[in-house]
């Protein structure tokens, strides 16, 4: 175990010997491994977006298979997926890479300004099928927030108390933010710490704007002259309202796009002390050799072999 990786599990001191070796299963995994920094490829997409929306554009997507070779292959830390893509290979590439078991999820048929999960997975799942972690989403925001918040409490416990790590995707959606809060650095911040108080070890946020979107926050970010105008100071602050950096922050790679942007983001995340990022559709919704390629440039900037 490298120094750095060590440092940072003393950030998790109090939690159990079983769950600070997952962590450490995640951390030392993968090209990135010992550097504290982590690329996790997370694949939950064909349930939250729908399969021609997530895999059409790459017919290989459509197999579970693939998604465990693209993330062993690219040197990933984790490969995190619902219950029947993991049950669907895990078996076959077991030992290979550390595992997310996603334990809930939402479908897009029925929009609603104020979203919800079903639970689909289980602690129990996650442990027979050989997991270090098990994912949730809350939606900060959302009228449904306090049920999640609670059904999240619930899941923790359990999952501590069997040695395994929590990843918290924290998505602030809901019928009182608009479309441009739901990324304002005020909101983000604000849903990093929830995560974190609800007892997240990783903590999974988007890339914050520059937009306030709370009117009581942002007459303090204004008075206190808090530096949010880069994308590195954004990350910072971020990461300072994750207890000061005392817990794993990622941040999430979203819908296909340029990959100018993705890397600029990556090396604000790395500028701003994030820990990386959580990369799915830009990863898989490309041709494999083209996707390894991305994510080799993206792991480069991370380990800062790469400006």
């Amino acid at each position: 175990m490298t120094p750095r990786v060590k440092e940072i599990l003393r950030n998790y001191d109090g939690n159990s010997p079983g769950v600070l070796m997952n962590l450490a299963r995640l951390l030392m995994n993968g090209m990135l491994g010992g550097t504290g920094r982590l690329v996790i490829l997370p694949v939950d997409q064909g349930f939250e977006h729908g399969p021609a929306r997530s895999f059409a554009v790459n017919t290989s997507g459509y197999d579970p298979h693939y998604h465990f070779q693209l993330g062993i292959e690219a040197g990933c830390n984790a490969y995190a997926a619902p219950l029947g893509f993991l049950e669907a290979g895990a078996a076959e590439f077991s030992g290979q890479i550390p595992l997310i078991l996603k334990l809930n999820n939402n479908d897009s048929l029925l929009e609603t300004k104020d979203p919800n999960s079903a639970i689909t997975g289980s602690v129990r799942d996650a442990l027979r099928l050989g997991c270090c972690a098990v994912g949730y989403t809350i939606y900060p925001g959302s009228a449904h927030s306090q049920e999640m918040y609670q059904h999240l409490r619930e899941i923790a416990e359990e999952a501590k108390s069997y040695g395994l790590a929590v990843v918290v995707w924290s998505y602030p959606r809901g019928s009182g933010l608009s479309k441009e809060g739901e990324t304002a650095i005020d909101v983000v911040a604000y849903a990093a710490q929830i995560a974190a108080q609800l007892g997240a070890h990783i903590v999974k946020v988007k890339v914050p704007s520059a937009h306030l979107e709370q009117a009581a926050a942002k007459k303090v970010y204004e008075a206190g002259k808090i530096p949010i105008s880069t994308p590195a100071d954004r990350i910072r602050h971020v990461v300072q309202s994750t207890f000061d950096g005392r817990r794993i922050v990622i941040f999430s790679g979203g819908a296909k796009g340029e990959d100018q942007k993705i890397f600029d983001e990556a090396r604000a995340i790395r500028d701003g002390g994030g820990f990386g990022s959580i990369i799915g559709r830009n990863s898989f919704q490309r041709q494999k050799p083209q996707a390894l390629e991305f994510l080799t440039t993206a792991m480069k900037i991370y380990a800062g072999t790469l400006a």
